[in-house]
């Protein structure tokens, strides 16, 4: 995306991690939790890729409306699992900004490595970063310690629900940064 090499670099090392960890989670016993890692990883993996600096790598031009379709077909699985669960729409909403912001950057081509102009529709621009900052505010404070659970059984690593809540609160906030550098 755009702006400095160094907090870009971070962003993509957030977004890697929530992706890997997401991997981790797809070995879950319960179903819909694989189900809900899986988009999730592909999400945090693609973020990742969006997000590496124009002053890196300048992705050729067939790389944004690859980025659309991909997302495009995570948007209608979102949709489809939607009808079972509703936090795959959280899914669908995530999906579709990424559609939302390949778009702009292949509308744009020399915005990616220029840094200048505004991107995007100011107002769908507005209403992302309206719903990814109330999702990021309402999963931090998902995340504060609650009572104590009952049970003291061992939990692996893809089964432990804060971790998960961190995980998408981490790229919930990736998401707002790529959103205000559009």
């Amino acid at each position: 995306m755009h702006g400095p090499a160094s907090p870009g670099w971070l962003l993509v090392a957030v977004c890697a991690a929530a992706g890997a960890y997401c991997l981790l989670r797809m070995r879950s016993t319960v179903e819909e939790q694989r189900r809900a890692a899986g988009g999730e990883a592909l999400m945090g993996f693609g973020m990742a890729a969006m997000a590496v600096p124009a002053a890196a790598f300048s992705p050729p031009t067939w790389a944004w409306p690859g980025y659309a379709a991909v997302f495009g077909a995570a948007a209608l699985r979102a949709l489809w699992a939607a009808r079972t669960n509703a936090h795959h729409l959280h899914h669908l909403v995530g999906a579709s900004a990424m559609v939302y912001m390949a778009v702009v950057m292949a509308a744009t081509p020399g915005h990616h490595a220029g840094h200048g102009g505004s991107g995007g529709v100011p107002l769908v621009t507005g209403v992302l970063l309206l719903y990814f900052t109330g999702f990021v505010l309402l999963a931090g404070v998902r995340l504060m310690p609650g009572a104590a659970t009952a049970g003291g059984g061992s939990v692996g690593w893809g089964d432990r629900p804060e971790l998960a809540r961190a995980c998408r609160l981490s790229m919930g906030i990736a998401m707002v940064a790529m959103l205000i550098t559009l």
